[in-house]
């Protein structure tokens, strides 16, 4: 009998990467950040990657407040598994993005493994009028930033949220370091399997989108953790299609959504995160996969369940 693949696909709501401006499908309000996670959720997302904006402007924001606002809606109405980033955005400490995590404690956050050059400047020369004033500065800025996670910050992390609450990541790796960094806290007894890898592609500072580099990822990995590891794969811009397509092929697990991407394809802005997800699912199905269920989601990663989070 044929084995069948069951793919999990993510599918990141809105991010800390793309502004307003830049596509008014991008949700910033909860009402919008809430019913384009539950349409996600009915499309086939098995796991929704959630950050939070200013209702006012859509500036990214790490106030409990606003992420509780949005958080319960879509708990009641989708079984889906809630992965709140602790990455969060530019400017913002860790102590500024543990507090939502740490308030939720949520059955799976984000987890970037290592610090890193994070340049989304060149986004801001694409653009004449902004929508809201904080944009364009919050974009130049990058080229003089350097986003902040320490081998302390993520040993804290683990322990605060991992070892405390329960709590399982999605282990964020922007290069083959951040492979090398996770190992050794796999090693260690930090992290312990089965745990998710979310090798990602494309960002400016990290690995670029080449097969190639998906390729050697993939092997680095497979050297490092063995059967002990879930795979997952994101790309940036307009690789995110063709390059979960390939990870698919090579049985992979994929991410979609508007942090990520803001195209459903060339030069076509997505209506909606859903949008994204049903195509993913397609291009899945058509390749003899079967997708994942937020159950499924939870048992391939060992992950507390829904009943048992702090909101």
């Amino acid at each position: 009998m044929k084995r069948v693949n069951k793919v999990i696909i993510t599918c990141a709501i809105t991010g800390g990467i793309h502004t307003p401006t830049m596509s008014p499908a991008l949700p910033f309000t909860p009402e919008d950040i809430a019913a384009q996670s539950i349409a996600a959720a009915e499309a086939g997302a098995a796991i929704l990657h959630l950050h939070a904006r200013d209702p006012k402007d859509g500036r990214p924001t790490p106030d409990p407040k606003v992420f509780m606002q949005f958080l319960p809606v879509i708990k009641q109405a989708t079984d889906a598994v809630l992965n709140i980033t602790t990455g969060g955005s530019l400017n913002m400490s860790v102590e500024d993005r543990l507090a939502a995590p740490l308030a939720a404690r949520p059955e799976m956050c984000s987890l970037n493994m290592g610090s890193m050059n994070f340049g989304i400047h060149p986004l801001a020369d694409r653009y004449k009028d902004w929508r809201f004033d904080w944009e364009e500065p919050y974009l130049r800025s990058t080229d003089d930033f350097i986003f902040r996670n320490t081998f302390r910050d993520i040993e804290r992390i683990l322990k605060l949220l991992g070892e405390e609450h329960g709590t399982r990541f999605e282990h964020e790796c922007y290069d083959v370091g951040h492979l090398y960094n996770l190992a050794h806290f796999v090693d260690r007894g930090l992290v312990k399997p089965p745990f998710f890898v979310q090798t990602i592609f494309g960002i400016l500072g990290g690995i670029g989108p080449e097969m190639d580099n998906v390729l050697f990822m993939k092997r680095t990995a497979d050297r490092l953790f063995g059967a002990d590891y879930v795979w997952s794969v994101l790309a940036a811009g307009r690789h995110q299609i063709p390059v979960a397509t390939q990870a698919a092929m090579l049985g992979g697990n994929v991410r979609a959504g508007l942090e990520d991407s803001l195209f459903i394809g060339r030069g076509q802005l997505a209506a909606n995160n859903a949008e994204q997800v049903r195509k993913v699912r397609k291009i899945l199905e058509e390749l003899g996969h079967e997708i994942a269920t937020p159950s499924d989601a939870r048992s391939m990663l060992a992950l507390k369940g829904g009943d048992r989070v702090g909101f």
